[in-house]
């Protein structure tokens, strides 16, 4: 397994955390503490790759795999208007795939999480989502566990 000395993925896919809900030999997938996204949520590939590109083919369809589960458990639990599916990798070049409950209300739709804020969620709305995380965190370890 390659690890890079300072890449924070490496180091975060290396020991187990309170957000770590799945870690197996490939991968983990991580609840990600977002006040104003519950239910975001990552993929990390261990191995310090850049790109889906530089996977073997097993692993590719096994990443692929490991997104469409979080991604079905997601909808499950959050019953969002749509959910995003993003590897950028940009700032760390490490790879890895965020999968984001999106809601018409939330600070940012329809624009990326990441661009400036349109508005500001309903803390109540906030508040009611974020009692979901558990839930998620369920079916997340469900849906992983038949691998």
């Amino acid at each position: 397994m390659t690890r890079v000395v300072g890449c924070e993925l490496c180091e975060l896919s290396s020991v187990a955390t309170p957000s770590t809900v799945v870690d197996n030999d490939e991968f983990i997938v991580i609840l990600v503490d977002d006040a104003n996204y519950p239910g975001f949520a990552r993929v990390i590939w261990k191995d310090h790759v850049r790109e889906v590109s530089d996977l073997a083919d097993a692993d590719r369809l096994l990443l692929n795999d490991a997104v469409w589960k979080l991604e079905l458990a997601v909808r499950e639990v959050m019953q969002p208007l749509k959910v995003n599916v993003a590897s950028l990798g940009n700032v760390v070049p490490h790879l890895h795939w965020h999968v984001i409950p999106r809601y018409a209300d939330d600070a940012h739709f329809p624009a990326p999480v990441w661009a400036q804020a349109q508005r500001t969620t309903d803390e109540a709305v906030l508040a009611a989502r974020r009692k979901l995380v558990p839930k998620l965190a369920e079916a997340i370890a469900r849906r992983f566990a038949s691998r």
